[in-house]
């Protein structure tokens, strides 16, 4: 009688999340699948069946493969600067001086503010004629490329702006990973003369391996899911050299001459993409080393 009482109590509780689950995301889901097999226009409702014809045809077309290159460069790009930056940012505020309270009230601003000042604020930053970088490259007698408008440097720009609008959050996770690791173990690594760069990698490092992994899912899907910073930073441009997969998305499902049944499917490689790299994440970070070695 209490394990049935017990049940109903938790499945009270459960009902309503995964209601809203089903009704707002797996039922969205299965349609998006279903309408990926079709060629309708976002504006009718003929639609004609033709199977996987929408997902051979973007393919063919070139332009997705080069949008998800685009989408790897910034992933693993934002990966290896925010895990760099990350860590001595998360070092750097978890101290007791005047600078560490500093960056713990503002590593979090740039995370909270709207992705329309984002893109705007990089915009500006970017300018050829009065932006900073450019600023300071010609005060050093050095000739600043146009940034957002010259292929070789438009995307490098836009991982830029993006790794700096997703910083906030992992160093926050970060500092939380460090701040986990048990005061005991700190003393006795001072006491073995574990200092500096060595406690770090012997110590901090592995012992934040979770908390990495957690860092390294949320850039990952990030960088696959950006759309916002690059639509209003360069609209995938200068000659798709910036084209994403999402902006690619929008150029074919909501523009004149929509294509809404090869937007659903570029949405569904997308979506296929980011469970595939998760899913990969997971494997690597799937144990710690040093948890394995204890055993």
């Amino acid at each position: 009688m209490r394990s049935r009482s017990r049940f109903w109590f938790r499945f009270g509780f459960l009902a309503p999340a995964c209601l809203l689950y089903g009704i707002l995301v797996l039922i969205p889901l299965v349609q998006s699948f279903q309408l990926s097999t079709f060629r309708l226009s976002g504006l009718s409702d003929r639609r004609e069946f033709v199977g996987f014809d929408n997902f051979i045809g973007i393919f063919k077309n070139g332009t997705l493969a080069q949008a998800l290159q685009h989408n790897a460069f910034l992933l693993v790009g934002a990966v290896s600067l925010i895990l760099v930056f990350g860590y001595l940012a998360a070092l750097a505020a978890g101290g007791a001086g005047r600078m560490a309270a500093f960056l713990r009230s503002v590593y979090l601003f740039p995370h909270v503010i709207s992705l329309v000042v984002v893109a705007i604020l990089w915009q500006a930053l970017y300018n050829p004629q009065f932006g900073l970088f450019s600023s300071v490259l010609r005060a050093g007698q050095i000739e600043p490329p146009v940034w957002l408008n010259d292929s070789r440097t438009a995307l490098p720009s836009v991982l830029i702006a993006f790794v700096w609008y997703v910083l906030g959050f992992s160093i926050m996770v970060l500092q939380a990973g460090l701040k986990g690791i048990s005061p005991d173990v700190h003393e006795a690594a001072e006491l073995d003369g574990a200092v500096g760069a060595r406690r770090f990698w012997n110590i901090q490092w592995p012992l934040t391996w979770s908390t990495r992994r957690i860092v390294v899912i949320h850039t990952c899907i990030g960088a696959m899911n950006t759309f916002a910073l690059v639509r209003l930073m360069t609209n995938g441009g200068p000659d798709r050299a910036t084209e994403v997969a999402l902006t690619y998305l929008y150029e074919r499902g909501f523009q004149p001459n929509s294509f809404f049944g090869e937007a659903t499917a570029i949405a569904v490689i997308n979506f296929i993409a980011v469970l595939l790299i998760s899913g990969l994440v997971m494997v690597i970070f799937g144990r710690n080393p040093v948890e394995a070695r204890t055993r």
